[in-house]
């Protein structure tokens, strides 16, 4: 398992999909607030006057000299749900991250939020 600390060392890096194919820039680290160990991270891609931050999951991300490798397609984290460079992920928008890569959405016993920005 990637700590999150060494995920955020990683800022700035190329990740990479499976392939090894560019998929854009390390941005930040989302973590699980159950377990508070990394689960997503958002990459910066895009054209330089148009980018946004793409979400992917961490799990099975492998860290290599200088790139940050997932576990999925470049073609399928280009449609992943994204928000701006300068935005914030909504709530309700949580689920729909987890959706897209077939994963299961666990909130809070009170409903609070799966995902928290490191």
């Amino acid at each position: 398992m990637i700590q999150a600390a060494d995920v955020r060392e990683w800022r700035n890096q190329d990740v990479v999909d499976e392939k090894g194919h560019k998929i854009g820039v390390l941005e930040s680290v989302y973590v699980d607030t159950a377990t508070d160990e990394p689960a997503m991270a958002t990459v910066r891609a895009g054209l330089p006057t148009r980018h946004r931050l793409l979400f992917v999951p961490l799990d099975e991300a492998i860290v290599g000299p200088g790139y940050l490798k997932v576990a999925y397609a470049k073609s399928l984290v280009k449609q992943a749900p994204s928000i701006g460079t300068d935005d914030i992920l909504p709530a309700e928008q949580e689920e729909g991250i987890y959706q897209h890569y077939g994963m299961t959405y666990k909130p809070g016993a009170a409903g609070e939020r799966q995902l928290a920005r490191r």
